[in-house]
């Protein structure tokens, strides 16, 4: 560049870290904020049982893993065609840190942690020219011919000014880490469009009737599949006082948020036909029967007896039932509970380059647009290739 652009990215998770060191390394002068004393506080929580960084899944299977409202057609083939799964791992090794796949396809570093490879990320932003620059708060953002940012510090405010902003402020889970959804007012100020912050990734609250958690509090149903809307998940689930919580039921939050109920097969492996065969001798107490012969868990026979009546029921009644079993899911957990969300910036205030079309001198990545995907590495992907696009968007001509 004739002039080196000078770039702000305010906040420091993994989107904003990956669009400082890409901008640095295309010849920006770089300065990253954060409102908490260090950066990657989300990163490190997130890696705390072992970091998956992203999956080894076929790159079309991939893709399909990402939505968000209004999300254009083809959005997630573009971003990450610059950045995919294969990238991640040539980036962690780039930084010493070797990365295996297990055998559900989870990419991690080979200790697991978080912290070996977030130490080693902000050594080469240092060394690449990154001033970071901790404990500060944006309180205001100023878009005149520079944007201007204000800022609360220990010492007092502070006012730069730069030649383009990348916002990477996170959604809205785990207030904690600083990512708490408190810039939502501030872009709606500028006319920006943000769709309302809602919990992703999380559990789904139910009216459980008493005796079902007398019965079944805290207890797993195993392989089973869960359908809502047109899609389905293999897995397991738990039973909570207020609902759900378990794999399947994070996998398909955004259908459960449209049909707000998710059907059951507790028997996967067989047909109604096959169910009511087992059943032929029995005459008498066919729940007690079912749950023996077909070898029901206690948490499947509690919601059967407790949340559908099912004693009621005769043997193809019954059989139905286990395959098709309806629950209503009333609202998700709490977004704080969340482990991530949903909602955000809307995509047609976004230009192919994750400029904010209304302001050209403002860019966003990450969790403040409007996209979510299930865990299992594709949430800190989906951060990484967004931050990665941002930086290039900021240096390129509007």
């Amino acid at each position: 560049m004739a002039h080196a652009k000078h770039i702000a990215i305010i906040g420091g998770g993994p989107a904003g870290l990956k669009a400082a060191e890409t901008a640095a390394e295309l010849g920006a002068i770089v300065s990253l904020f954060d409102a908490k004393r260090s950066v990657g506080r989300k990163f490190l929580i997130a890696g705390k049982s072992g970091l998956n960084l992203t999956s080894d899944e076929s790159f079309a299977t991939f893709v399909d893993k990402y939505s968000g409202s209004q999300q254009p057609d083809g959005v997630w083939q573009d971003l990450l065609s610059d950045f995919d799964n294969t990238a991640t791992r040539e980036w962690a090794a780039s930084l010493g840190i070797e990365t295996f796949v297990s055998s559900a396809k989870k990419v991690f570093p080979e200790q697991m942690k978080a912290a070996p490879l977030l130490r080693r990320w902000v050594t080469k932003l240092k060394e690449i020219g990154v001033s970071f620059h901790v404990n500060h708060r944006l309180t205001k953002l100023e878009l005149a011919d520079a944007p201007a940012l204000h800022f609360d510090t220990p010492d007092g405010a502070v006012t730069h000014s730069f030649d383009h902003v990348i916002l990477a402020l996170g959604g809205g889970s785990w207030k904690s880490t600083g990512s708490d959804g408190s810039w939502v007012d501030s872009l709606r100020a500028l006319d920006i469009t943000v769709h309302s912050l809602s919990a992703a990734n999380s559990g789904w609250e139910t009216d459980w009737p008493p005796a079902l958690l007398t019965a079944a509090e805290g207890l797993p149903i195993k392989n089973i599949v869960i359908h809502s809307g047109e899609k389905s998940h293999h897995g397991e689930v738990v039973i909570t006082r207020y609902g759900l919580e378990g794999g399947p039921i994070y996998r398909l939050g955004p259908q459960i948020r449209q049909c707000k109920e998710i059907e059951i097969d507790f028997k996967p492996t067989f047909s109604e036909a096959q169910l009511v065969a087992k059943m032929e001798s029995a005459k008498r107490k066919l729940l007690t029967e079912a749950i023996r012969r077909w070898k029901l868990s206690p948490a499947t026979a509690a919601i059967l007896e407790h949340y559908h009546q099912a004693a009621k029921l005769n043997t193809t009644q019954l059989a139905h039932l286990v395959k098709h079993c309806t629950i209503t899911c009333h609202r998700p957990r709490p977004i704080d509970e969340a482990i991530s969300s949903a909602g955000g910036i809307c995509w047609t205030e976004l230009d192919s380059q994750l400029r904010l079309i209304k302001h050209p001198s403002l860019s966003a990545c990450g969790e403040m647009i409007d996209w979510e995907a299930p865990t299992g590495g594709f949430l800190l992907q989906g951060c990484l290739a967004t931050g990665k696009r941002a930086a290039i968007g900021a240096l390129s001509e509007c």
